[in-house]
């Protein structure tokens, strides 16, 4: 029970920052650097995809630790797997797009690590708290 008290915790919490970062980020950091490289329309099938898989890792690497070990290590795990992920991400997009600036690279990896961290960290408290 623990588990999916964290992954719901988990879930909200990433969702609702990364709303509201996306909502902000898309047209004042995204649009202006990546122009035509981004979609016209958002596509919610891949985002969901995206969204379920995250948070299993972040269940696996990050809350799982962190419910034997306490919140340093999830806090700590959760950093780690977010600068990674988000670090793959962006780091293959400058590699292999003609166009990937620099800049929004380390936002967006600074963003993805604070993120995960706040979230897993969230998780973790709720599913000790109330689980």
């Amino acid at each position: 029970m623990q588990y999916v008290i964290a992954y719901v915790a988990a879930a909200v919490v990433f969702g609702a920052m990364d709303a509201v970062w996306l909502g902000w980020a898309g047209s004042k950091l995204y649009r202006p650097a990546l122009g035509d490289l981004l979609a016209p329309q958002f596509r919610a099938g891949p985002a969901i995809v995206f969204y379920l898989l995250y948070l299993g890792g972040m269940m696996w690497f990050a809350v799982r630790p962190g419910l034997s070990q306490g919140l340093g290590a999830t806090a700590l795990n959760a950093a780690i797997f977010g600068a990674m992920c988000y670090m793959t991400y962006d780091l293959t997009s400058q590699a292999v797009l003609a166009r990937w600036p620099v800049h929004v690279t380390v936002i967006d990896v600074i963003w993805g690590t604070f993120a995960t961290t706040v979230a897993a960290t969230a998780a973790t408290w709720i599913a000790l708290k109330f689980a």
